[in-house]
């Protein structure tokens, strides 16, 4: 089990580059059991989460190869022939459940265990169930596993209750070979939903209404391999952007997408926080006074939910009240306790925290609860005063591609120990 030790204080400088998003690239992943053949997907950010999936792939049947140097994976699905994934490799991770609509689709039955991962609140299955029933599939669930089976798909109009990036995906994957024309309404608009369908449709696929709320797909017969490089990491961006505000420094981010993070940066500027567009590049300015804000996390176009506990490690450091209400996860306040372990002065009213920020945090043994938890310990503890040491940093591993490589190579002082 490793661990973080960050000496706080230290200013950044320099250039940082993006990987690309874990959130895009694991349905992506998924999505290859759709075709029969090889499917390679470039600069794939080499994350914990990706090398499960991967195995879960490969229990299935799947010849997977890795090229860390490259950041190359290769996928070839043709030998997939066992419907039923490991277990074991289900439960480490939410993602996990996304192989269903591919698996569905291709085969017309598939069984999985219930998934695991973050434990930042119920993130039911129920919408996922809803679609694919209304595609015709039959849904038999016990003893901790969902058996899915179905003699033929067709299309049909789906309502979702609430824009479930995690439904919107697999409701998607499950209806691309579907009879028929399938609408999905209330879908979720998040910049990976529209990357996973702009792989589909490089694939052969026939999405349309991509990044919108209703979003139409006219079944084909077949897909084809292909060569696909995913989006860059919109919460990695943000999360380098606070560390040049949190340390008070100035950074260049590369491989930045601005209309995916128009949110992040509509909350840095009412921070007063400088920032400079350069093509592809971010230059964040985080030498001014800043002032506090509120925040309400939302789904997308809304402020993001996984940058509500970067931005609380900030607002720490801000002179002044600041509030952030958490609407997608009722348990997303876990790394609160830890903030406060640093000198944070944070109180906790139902599904909002208001935090009075104090003058300087002061280092300490902290452990990260979850994955986005654990990136605002990181970032606290390179402000705060002396030496933080950040437990449970195998949660951080799923989410971000060297974090203290690229930290360092800013100036920061962490080591994994």
């Amino acid at each position: 089990m490793g661990k973080f030790i960050i000496k706080g204080g230290e200013t950044l400088s320099g250039e940082v580059n993006i990987s690309s998003a874990k959130n895009a690239v694991l349905p992506i992943i998924a999505a290859t059991i759709l075709s029969s053949g090889k499917c390679t997907i470039e600069n794939c950010p080499m994350l914990l989460d990706v090398f499960v999936i991967s195995n879960l792939l490969r229990s299935l049947g799947a010849k997977v190869n890795i090229d860390l140097n490259t950041s190359k994976l290769e996928i070839d699905t043709s030998e997939v022939k066992c419907i039923e994934p490991d277990s074991e490799l289900v439960r480490r991770m939410r993602g996990s459940f996304l192989i269903m609509g591919p698996m569905i689709s291709r085969f017309g039955k598939a069984k999985i265990s219930l998934p695991g991962g973050c434990n930042i609140g119920t993130r039911p299955i129920d919408l996922h169930l809803k679609g694919f029933k209304a595609l015709g599939v039959n849904i038999d669930i016990g003893h901790g596993y969902v058996e899915a089976s179905t003699s033929k798909l067709i299309g049909d109009k789906i309502y979702l209750d609430f824009p479930s990036v995690g439904a919107t995906e697999n409701i998607i994957m499950a209806s691309v070979l579907a009879e028929g024309e399938t609408i999905i309404e209330n879908a979720a608009e998040e910049p990976e939903v529209e990357d996973l369908s702009n792989f589909l449709n490089k694939m052969g696929a026939q999405i349309s209404g991509i990044g919108t709320d209703k979003i139409t797909i006219k079944g084909v017969k077949s897909l084809t391999p292909v060569i696909y490089k995913p989006i860059y990491d919109r919460i990695e961006i943000g999360t380098f952007m606070v560390a040049a505000a949190i340390t008070k420094s100035v950074i260049k981010i590369n491989g930045t997408n601005e209309e995916h993070i128009k949110p992040i940066i509509a909350k840095f500027s009412e921070l007063g926080i400088n920032m400079e567009k350069d093509n592809e590049s971010l230059i964040i300015d985080g030498r001014k006074e800043l002032r506090p804000l509120d925040i309400k996390t939302m789904p997308y176009p809304g402020f993001p939910t996984d940058m509500q506990p970067q931005m609380m490690a900030l607002l720490c450091c801000v002179e002044g009240t600041s509030v952030i209400s958490e609407t997608i996860f009722e348990n997303r306040f876990m790394h609160v306790p830890e903030l406060k372990r640093l000198g944070a002065n944070i109180k906790i009213d139902g599904r909002s925290a208001i935090i009075s920020g104090v003058k300087e945090l002061t280092g300490c043994s902290v452990k990260a609860t979850d994955l986005r938890a654990g990136a605002a310990l990181i970032l606290a503890g390179l402000a705060a005063e002396g030496e933080t040491e950040v437990s449970d940093i195998f949660h951080i591993d799923r989410g971000y591609v060297n974090i203290e490589k690229k930290l360092n190579g800013l100036g920061a002082s962490i080591k994994r120990v």
